[in-house]
């Protein structure tokens, strides 16, 4: 993908000339303007500066909502989410995100001073996108989703991030991504070796405060 086609993405700077970046990926029918807010909140220290990207992710039909046009990653075809998925879409979102951790490799950020974060789809896009990307990763923040092409990550996945640290957060309450789908991706991660920091929240589809603190603690052990 050219400079010119990457997807328009919000930037928040915490500080000038940074050295490290966050990429964070918005869940189905947000935009790159709904997880912004939470950046004052992860209490970074004053002297690390970071780039905190929030892409938009393109406009599609999406079956399971009727075909209604929002932004997504990727088709969401059945409610059960995983028996019939929308690989080409989710390898196509792949690219896109690969992109965007190519261009902070051009804006002088080595790739073991970026996080890959998501929620809901942006979660799935996290755990897929990091496992096969060729470049080493800072961590994965996985928040309220699953990995998609579960059967496919063992033949797909690169070594460069077997090690990288893996933070998973869901709510047990979660209607949307029901926590059962989000325990078979710990363990299928776990299962191929992966360091997994699993935490769970009495909370629905969502964010809280207690999460945003954990967050805080695993970006500030792997960006400092």
């Amino acid at each position: 993908m050219s400079q010119d086609n990457l997807l328009e993405c919000v930037e928040i700077l915490t500080g000038p000339n940074p050295t490290h970046s966050v990429v964070w990926l918005h869940g189905l029918g947000a935009d790159g303007n709904d997880f912004a807010p939470i950046v004052p909140e992860l209490r970074l220290p004053e002297s690390l500066a970071v780039r905190f990207i929030f892409p938009h992710a393109p406009v599609q039909p999406v079956t399971i909502n009727g075909g209604m046009a929002m932004r997504a990653w990727y088709d969401i075809l059945v409610p059960n989410l995983v028996r019939i998925e929308d690989e080409k879409g989710i390898r196509q979102s792949e690219k896109n995100v690969d992109a965007l951790i190519q261009r902070e490799v051009a804006r002088g950020i080595p790739t073991e001073n970026i996080v890959l974060a998501g929620f809901s789809q942006g979660c799935a896009m996290t755990l897929h996108t990091g496992l096969r990307t060729p470049y080493k990763l800072a961590g994965l923040m996985a928040l309220s989703g699953y990995l998609p092409l579960m059967d496919m990550a063992d033949k797909d996945r690169h070594s460069a991030n077997a090690h990288t640290p893996v933070f998973m957060a869901h709510g047990s309450f979660d209607p949307v991504v029901v926590i059962a789908r989000a325990e078979a991706s710990h363990q299928k991660l776990t299962s191929l070796g992966y360091s997994v920091q699993w935490h769970t929240y009495p909370m629905q589809h969502s964010v809280c405060p207690e999460e945003i603190r954990d967050m805080s603690a695993f970006l500030n052990k792997v960006l400092v």
